[in-house]
């Protein structure tokens, strides 16, 4: 996505009851660029996944700090970045082991790391994860399939 965006930048909070605001307004904006109800649905669980996981482990151990929610709304799809301060993570480390629950797995053997970004994943045409400097997580949902051919890498790292 190299045209010229409109971007729009929401501040919300590190708490749980904060995330849906995150996810109206990423909503919202895929509504009016004129994404279909299934890839508005994608994008409020692919949001929702990053503001949790900033709140629960950017935030988890520090108390509280800010989200800041970018979205880059351009002819060909839109950019979400999700950023915190908070506690950064090996997100190579995470990355590998991405992989779907096994549904032959007893409940409690399943392990709930990762998940997240696994759902994301699945969820975004392309997912950029940086830790730098805590956590930046960049999501792009084309408008139509065209920018997904492009991709060869969905997922990949800064670090």
């Amino acid at each position: 996505m190299t045209e010229a965006n409109d971007v729009i930048r929401l501040l919300i909070p590190a708490k749980p009851e904060f995330v849906s605001v995150a996810r109206l307004a990423c909503s919202g904006a895929a509504s009016r660029m004129g994404y279909t109800f299934d890839a508005i649905e994608d994008i409020k669980v692919a949001v929702s996944e990053a503001c949790t996981n900033a709140v629960s482990h950017g935030y988890g151990k520090k108390g509280t700090g800010n989200i800041q929610i970018d979205l880059e709304c351009g002819s060909s799809g839109m950019a979400i970045t999700i950023l915190h301060n908070g506690e950064s993570f090996d997100a190579g480390h995470v990355l590998k082991n991405l992989k779907p629950i096994d549904a032959s797995a007893e409940l409690d053997k399943v392990s709930e790391g990762g998940l997240g970004l696994f759902l994301i994943n699945a969820l975004m045409d392309q997912v950029t994860i940086s830790t730098e400097c805590g956590v930046a997580v960049r999501m792009i949902k084309f408008l139509n399939g065209d920018g997904v051919g492009r991709i060869a890498n969905k997922v990949s790292t800064t670090e």
